[in-house]
Formats: C-alpha cells, structure tokens, sequence
C-alpha cells in the first residue's frame, strides 16, 4: 500500500503551495469528491522511488466548534486519522500562533508521527527564528520553502523513512508472476454494491466494513480461489453508517480506495445503476486510468432500473466515462448473483491484456505497417521517422518506439498507433502507454 502524508496547519501558511511542490504540478490534484471540503484534496507523488499520497486539507482551527469552519475541522481531523506521516505546516514569518499551539496539543493526541515543516524560510536554515518553534513539542523544526522547493527534499526523505520503495515493473518473469495471487480491487462509491459483491464471491455472509475513520487506511485483502486460479481480493467498503454517524464519514474510504487501486492488478469499477455515474465515480476512473490499472465496469442493481433508467444511465456512462471505451461494460446484479461469470470472465481476459508479452520483432512490424498506412505529418524541416519498438512495462503495457524527431508526434498520431496496437495483440480492458524516444540526428552538428 501506498503510505499517505497529511498536510496539516492554520490557514495561510502555504500547504496547498508545499502540496503543489510535492506532487510537481500546479493541477495534480486527482481527487476533488462531492461531499469534502473543497480544501481538502488528494494527490499523487514519488520520492525517492517510494510512491505515495499526499492529502491537503483546509485551515486547521480545533478550537472552532460551529459554522464552515468545524466542517473544514471534521475533514482535518479525517485526515489525520488517514495518514501515516503528518506534516505540521507553520509559518515563520508570521511566527508561532496560539492556532499553531492548539494543533500540536490535538496531533500529540493522536499517536500519529509528525514532522513540523517551517514554511517560508527560504535563507533561513539557521535563523534564530526557528528557535521558538522548539515550544510546540514537535521535534526538530524542518525549514523549507514551498514555493521554491528549498528543504523539501529532506523533508521528505524523513517524512518517508522506513518505507519501501514501489516495486518496478517487469517485463518476463512469467513463471514468478503466475505464482502470485492475480489482485482485485473493487472500487466505487459507498452503497454501491462492493461488499454485498465480495460476499456473493466468497459464498458467505462477511462484514467487510469499518465505522471509525482510523481504520480506512487497513484494506481487507482476502485470498480467494477459482477454477484453480489464485486471486487476492482487495476490498474498499470503506465506512458504514452505524446509527447517527455524520454523513461527511461516509467518504473517509478515498484514502483506501486510492491505496487500493494503486496496489490491484485489475480494478473492477462499481457503479450503482439506480443512482447513475456521478463526478464522484468518474474521479475515480480516472484515478484507475493514470494509475494504469487494468479496469473492468460493472453496472450493479440493473435488474432494479426500468428502461427510462437505463437510456440515462448510457448516456452517463458515455458523457463521463468516455475515457474508459477500452474497459469491458456488464450489467450485474451482486444481490442476485447475475452476471458474474461473464464479469470474472472479463476480468480474467483484462488480467492477460495488462501483463502480455509483447515480442519486439512483433510490435516493430506491427509499427512498421501502421506507419505505411498512415505516416505522422510533417513539423518544420523533417519528418518524424520512427524505426522501432520494444515493450518497456507491464500492468500497464508500454510500447517504446525509437526514431527521429519523435517530438513533433501530434497525440492523434499516438491515439491511432494506440489503435493498431490494440488491434494485433487484442488487448481489451486494460490502458495502454506510448513512449516516444528520439535518438540524436547526427545532421545538427553540421554547419550551415
């Protein structure tokens, strides 16, 4: 499982900035979901060869116990309870606050590891002024600037002791790969079905739910068989309604359903057909889609919609899980257990498109055919050559293609290529990379 970072701090001090640092991009936020604060988002990083999420949230206050304010709170305090590293966020310029004093007495109540980061201390690394943030009982004050980058890589590197790096993707060892369990990860919205489908898998009533917040980082991971072949099931349920529990709870499960992507071999993409595809759903997809995890979805509670629901729910699906055309659609009732032979069957067929072998005499002439039919046009002087390809991954599959002038491939071209890809080797339900590699023309030395 990925581990999750929680940025944690009053307003103002520059989380969303160090949130931005992190992650590299002003917009790698993959996760805004209907019912959270609209300051609390999740994002994807790697450090050090460890991938991990990193979850900003909203100005802190604890002490604020009514308005938007205590919202932006219950949505901290979630996330804290979601992390296993949190970083205390303060400001050295505006110095230490009695906000800054109220956050460390609740962080120190929770038994989590926190790291205090001094932001806006560019220059500052041996000023005095970090001296009196010693009083918040955090540990060695950690200075870094957000917005330019200065200590954020130490910062991280303690932030991140003690964890794994992420496992490299291999092309081949398809003994040692058959030996593993093929993981599946059930994903979607609360009340979608995922745990009354893990149940109608297993033959046996089983609770694979939480009703406190600490506990949805802990994934069930339950290993299951079928027609001899090894499976691990990962299920997200995520939280439960238990009696009067806020309804802000019911969306404490992003963290784990994240993990849980990240960490499958197949995702199965719940939707609940009597409530439609919603942002929520689609966020989701796309999240599958950047982690590039093989995806197969499932449309449960079909046999509960009438034909007036159906004509919606198509035109759902098309308008936001258009990006998804390459995954399997089924129509399933988990309740009833319909359709689940022909959505393990895809599921199977999804597993084999994301692991295939794919030979490089095979992909060169299948490239070379592609390029006959169609060539990339022409951008300024040459004309983008391509000469070769080789696969460069698995779950997703990568195709590396080597040529010149390689930069000037429009993404149509790539899309179309994509397509003759897919077509020879039939590769259905899982995504599909494309990497362009341009060698060095040995003309551009030469004098004009």
């Amino acid at each position: 499982m990925k581990p999750v970072i929680a940025l944690v701090g009053r307003p103002n001090v520059g989380k969303s900035t160090l949130f931005n640092r992190i992650t590299k991009s002003r917009d790698a936020i993959v996760a805004d979901f209907p019912g959270l604060t609209r300051d609390r988002h999740y994002g994807d990083a790697s450090h050090a060869g460890i991938e991990f999420i990193v979850v900003d949230t909203g100005g802190f206050e604890p002490e604020r116990p009514t308005g938007v304010v205590a919202e932006m709170a219950k949505q901290t305090r979630a996330a804290v309870a979601e992390a296993d590293v949190v970083v205390f966020v303060v400001d050295v310029r505006a110095g230490l606050s009695a906000q800054d004093q109220d956050i460390a007495r609740y962080l120190r109540t929770q038994g989590k590891r926190v790291l205090l980061a001094v932001n806006k201390a560019e220059g500052m690394a041996e000023s005095p002024a970090l001296g009196e943030f010693h009083e918040l009982g955090m540990g060695e004050p950690h200075p870094v600037s957000a917005a330019h980058g200065q200590g954020v890589r130490s910062l991280l590197d303690a932030a991140l002791e003690g964890f794994a790096a992420a496992e490299e993707a291999q092309v081949g060892g398809e003994g040692e790969a058959a030996e593993r369990p093929i993981r599946l990860a059930v994903a979607g919205r609360p009340n979608a079905g995922k745990s009354t489908l893990i149940n109608a898998w297993l033959g046996e009533e089983r609770l694979i739910a939480f009703d406190q917040p600490g506990t949805t980082r802990d994934a069930i991971h339950v290993p299951f068989e079928r027609d001899g072949r090894h499976f691990e099931l990962i299920d997200t349920a995520g939280l439960r309604r238990k009696g009067r529990v806020f309804e802000a709870i019911e969306k404490f499960s992003v963290v784990k359903t994240l993990q849980a992507i990240a960490d499958a071999n197949v995702v199965v993409l719940l939707i609940d057909a009597v409530e439609g595809v919603s942002e929520q759903d689609a966020h989701i997809a796309g999240y599958i889609l950047e982690s590039g995890r093989a995806v197969v979805v499932a449309i449960n509670k079909w046999d509960a919609t009438d034909d007036y629901q159906r004509q919606m729910l198509a035109r759902s699906v098309e308008s936001r899980l258009g990006f998804l055309r390459f995954a399997p659609l089924l129509h399933i009732s988990a309740l009833k257990r319909s359709g689940l032979s022909a959505l393990w069957k895809a599921l199977l067929q999804a597993h084999v498109s994301a692991t295939v072998k794919m030979p490089t005499p095979v992909l060169t002439r299948v490239l070379q055919e592609a390029v006959a039919h169609q060539q990339p046009r022409r951008e300024g002087r040459f004309r983008p050559k391509m000469r070769y390809a080789h696969q460069g991954g698995m779950n997703p599959p990568i195709v590396v293609i080597h040529g010149n002038s390689l930069e000037q491939v429009p993404a149509s071209y790539k899309r179309y290529l994509e397509g003759r890809f897919r077509e020879h080797f039939k590769l259905v339900g899982t995504p599909l990379r494309i990497e362009l590699r341009s060698g060095r023309n040995p003309f551009d030395d030469r004098g004009g």
